[in-house]
């Protein structure tokens, strides 16, 4: 970028770091660009064939690896660490015990997804057995659905859905009672005094919340992120056996090789696969 819009990006903290930077992050920085071009009503290089590939070779050059959003996955074992220290009859705690069992449950949603959730996209399904397989007559689970609306790979009218069953619906009616939210905005910043407002949670206030619930319980905050939800629903599911299609279905992955990506480098160890000669 020019240096004069570098200095001003800068100057007001927009610009953080100065480069060279991830091919990921020009990336992004192109298609902000692209977009505000596109506002004005101009054309602008982005679709040029030789800046995307110079874009192309770029990647290719870089030595730099691509990281993992959040470092460790957070699976069900440390998800019953996070939840653990949530038992209090603290508002903050009846609430980040429903927001992490959401976006865990309801298939790993990204923190934005989270962020923007509102009473108005829940809707009531029938309870199902606890034990669908072997006793269709076994104690009832509640269940809810989720229309996601528009996500990262979904627009507002392609009516994604993803179910919730059991624990996390609990929570959520919990919160909901608890905070008398009853439309707008899901999950909402409280003030010290435990008075609920009504604008949601930001995307980054989410992340804040994963962070402080893992320092409380005995874990190292700079190694997860919100994102490590996403990527611990995937890992869990291989873990339980279940199929990859059937988890994509939750998770409204698109691409197989994104949604296989997300087993955690971290659980290797565990597999077989690295351990034939042992």
């Amino acid at each position: 970028m020019p240096a004069a819009v570098a200095a001003a990006l800068a100057k007001t903290g927009s610009l953080r770091v100065e480069g060279p930077h991830a091919p990921s992050t020009v990336k992004r920085r192109l298609a902000h660009w692209s977009t505000l071009h596109r506002w004005r009503g101009l054309e602008g290089p982005f679709a040029s064939p030789a800046l995307r590939a110079a874009v192309r070779m770029a990647v290719r050059a870089s030595a730099r690896p691509r990281r993992r959003k959040s470092k460790r996955a957070v699976t069900r074992d440390i998800l019953d660490r996070l939840l653990a220290t949530c038992g209090s009859d603290r508002l903050a705690d009846t609430r980040d015990r429903a927001l992490l069992l959401i976006a865990f449950g309801s298939g790993g949603r990204r923190r934005s997804e989270i962020a923007r959730l509102r009473v108005e996209q829940l809707s009531e399904e029938a309870p199902v057995p606890t034990d669908l397989l072997r006793d269709p007559a076994s104690p009832r689970l509640p269940c809810l659905a989720i229309t996601l609306g528009r996500t990262k790979t979904a627009q507002a009218d392609d009516d994604a859905r993803v179910l919730m069953i059991g624990p996390p619906v609990e929570a959520l009616r919990v919160w909901l009672e608890r905070a008398r939210i009853s439309k707008g905005a899901l999950f909402r910043a409280i003030d010290p005094w435990g008075v609920v407002g009504e604008r949601p949670l930001t995307p980054q206030s989410i992340n804040l919340i994963l962070k402080r619930r893992c320092a409380l319980a005995g874990l190292d905050p700079k190694e997860f992120s919100a994102h490590g939800l996403r990527s611990g629903f995937l890992t869990e599911a291989v873990r339980a056996g279940v199929s990859l299609p059937e988890a994509m279905q939750q998770s409204q992955h698109r691409s197989v090789q994104q949604a296989a990506s997300y087993y955690n480098d971290a659980d290797r160890q565990r597999g077989k696969a690295a351990r034939l000669t042992v």
